[in-house]
């Protein structure tokens, strides 16, 4: 019976430690989504700025954060930042005291880069899969709309 039990215990030592490295090597690629662009960096910018603007909601920052890295003596290849923002969405969750805390996840980023390869690229957050996790009014208003909306926008991205 000891046998047994030591066994079973072993087990699930095992399949915990598994599961852990499992989902530890799998998160990043879930929880972040990149796609390669059809067009030149500014080209992405550009349409970017132009579905997103089109879709009703507003670009609150554009971050050049090759300039903003350059200012202190180091550099880096292209990379934009755009962060955007739909207010209705946002009124949803600001006005939620239970959901006010992911307020440091807002505005919406994308990131549009060149890599050593030449090709640009976008990388967003998968909005549907963080709302998921945590429920509530957070899942109701980015595992629903915000998610939709994105997708929309990056739509004309390679997979």
């Amino acid at each position: 019976m000891k046998k047994i039990v030591l066994a079973l215990t072993g087990g699930i030592v095992v399949g915990i430690i598994l599961t852990g490295v499992t989902v530890a090597s799998v998160m990043p690629k879930m929880m972040l989504h990149e796609k390669e662009s059809p067009l030149g960096y500014a080209e992405t910018i550009q349409h970017l700025e132009q579905v997103i603007t089109n879709g009703g909601w507003i670009i609150s920052r554009k971050m050049d954060m090759q300039k903003g890295i350059a200012e202190h003596g180091k550099s880096i290849p292209p990379l934009t930042l755009l962060k955007i923002c739909q207010a209705d969405y946002a009124d949803k969750i600001l006005n939620t005291d239970d959901a006010m805390y992911v307020s440091v996840m807002m505005p919406c980023s994308m990131a549009v880069y060149q890599k050593s390869d030449g090709k640009t690229y976008v990388s967003t957050m998968n909005t549907g899969l963080m709302g998921r996790m945590f429920g509530g009014v957070v899942a109701e208003v980015m595992a629903g709309p915000v998610a939709a909306d994105e997708a929309g926008f990056t739509k004309f991205l390679s997979n």
